[in-house]
């Protein structure tokens, strides 16, 4: 299992500093109705990240050929999703560059959605391309697991990729809930700096994932 967590562990990291969903928690966090909102959001972005994973290794167990052409496959595969992972870091970068700095119109009213529009809002950016593109990696390292990974590791793995991609939501909006006078100033000087640097962070983070899941798969 410690070869899939080598795989897996980068992945989880890369969707964790993704900038919209950190964006979207830090705007809801500062906002006046985060009392009623910040739960719904973070249990869309959790239950999606779950369901996506899940979905993505019952997609990839299902491929054909399995299991003398499934590695060769999957391989394929992973050399399709890393070399897309690096594109999209490298547009991420490029864009950064020509736009002007500043928060998306959606994200800055977010504060003023009520808890169930937050809560499709959660499930919904793990339909994101790059969100899409990591979970896709993530389910094909799982399912590529030695013969010797059980059911019971699968589910340890799952655990241990949500827990990790979904910190950088869950862990601010769990310490806002508790201790709302002690985070705030720490919530906006976080909001400007992810303003400032979090595309920059998010494009190099998934370029080297993205190398990664590309040398993971021309390995074998």
């Amino acid at each position: 299992m410690g070869h899939v967590l080598a795989q897996l562990i980068p992945v989880a990291l890369a969707a964790a500093l993704s900038t919209v969903p950190i964006t979207a928690t830090l705007f809801i966090l500062l906002s006046e109705r985060r009392r009623t909102t910040a739960l719904p959001f973070l249990s869309g972005w959790v239950i999606g990240t779950v369901a996506a994973l899940v979905l993505a290794i019952v997609a990839a167990q299902a491929l054909p050929g399995r299991p003398r052409g499934f590695s060769s496959l999957a391989d394929n595969l992973e050399i399709l999703v890393g070399s897309a992972l690096i594109l999209f870091g490298l547009y991420t970068l490029v864009r950064r560059r020509r736009t002007p700095t500043g928060g998306a119109g959606w994200i800055e009213g977010i504060g003023s959605l009520g808890p169930l529009p937050l809560l499709g809002l959660g499930l919904a950016l793990n339909l994101r391309p790059k969100a899409v593109l990591l979970v896709v990696a993530a389910g094909l390292a799982i399912s590529g697991a030695p013969p010797g990974v059980d059911d019971v590791d699968t589910l340890i793995l799952i655990a241990v990729y949500t827990a990790i991609a979904t910190s950088t939501v869950l862990v601010p909006t769990l310490a806002t809930v508790f201790f709302p006078e002690r985070m705030e100033p720490r919530l906006v000087v976080a909001r400007d700096w992810v303003d400032a640097h979090g595309t920059a962070v998010t494009g190099v983070v998934v370029i080297l994932v993205g190398v990664v899941v590309l040398a993971a798969g021309i390995s074998g």
